[in-house]
């Protein structure tokens, strides 16, 4: 009897089959109140994507769990009775991602942590359960997420260093010996100032991310500080580098700080 043909494949199947979907983002939950670990247990289990493998009560054993479990993220609280958050920070930080995810919004307590490895600061009260899930897929992949005040911790410490840096190197053009000279070079100076930045005809949006790379932000940095995506970000920054004419970051920042020499 003759081999017969293959029959077709049923209709509707699909000739080339969906690729796999990815393993979830498996995540601890550490925090000392028990029910704030529930609740963001019940919040981010109802996602296909992510799963919560373990919670934990304190720092220790929140680095106990991490090397049991393996998570691709822990959510970390800041204040715990026993070993604190930052104590196993960096314990952490060596096995897996850390999003620390706490009450605490003083500034030298999130620099502290930004220190310690954390790959964002989410302050509660400041954020959706989208904006968590978000910051929970994100930061696997090494974005980085800032809630408001944690942000303004950030930049307010990026700024500072910049000063510093600034008064550091800076080197007097000219030798005042009174308070009435100063007034009279500081006046024309940020007179022109203003004008050379009115010039640019930069949006608001735009001028507040110019003043970021001139700080020394990063993309992913300014997309953290302004609440968008980095993608937004390279949009902004190419229509910046068009109105000011300029080719690199340095470029634009020495224009838009009046440092570049014109002929």
């Amino acid at each position: 009897m003759p081999d017969l043909p293959s029959p077709h494949p049923a209709a509707g199947q699909p000739l080339f089959p969906p690729p796999p979907r990815p393993a979830p983002v498996r995540v601890v939950v550490a925090d000392d109140n028990p029910v704030v670990r529930a609740g963001l247990t019940a919040l981010l289990s109802g996602r296909e994507d992510i799963t919560v493998v373990a919670q934990a009560s304190d720092g220790r054993e929140a680095c106990e769990t991490a090397l049991r479990h393996r998570p691709d993220v822990v959510l970390l609280d800041v204040r715990m009775p026993g070993v604190d958050g930052l104590s196993a920070l960096p314990h952490l930080t060596a096995i897996t991602r850390v999003v620390m995810l706490t009450y605490s919004h003083e500034a030298d307590i999130v620099r502290a942590a930004l220190r310690g490895g954390a790959g964002g600061y989410l302050v509660h009260g400041e954020f959706t359960v989208e904006e968590l899930v978000s910051a929970v897929r994100d930061v696997t992949v090494g974005r980085a997420h800032f809630t408001p005040t944690a942000a303004t911790a950030v930049l307010e410490h990026l700024r500072g260093d910049a000063t510093a840096h600034a008064e550091a190197d800076s080197k007097p053009l000219f030798s005042l010996t009174s308070a009435e000279a100063l007034s009279q070079l500081q006046s024309p100076v940020r007179q022109s100032s203003r004008v050379l930045r009115a010039g640019f005809q930069l949006s608001a949006r735009e001028a507040e991310i110019m003043d970021l790379i001139a700080s020394g932000m990063t993309n992913q940095q300014i997309a953290a500080t302004c609440f968008i995506s980095e993608k937004t970000v390279k949009n902004h920054i190419n229509r910046i580098f068009a109105k000011l004419h300029s080719s690199s970051r340095s470029e634009a920042a020495a224009k838009w700080l009046g440092t570049a020499v014109t002929s």
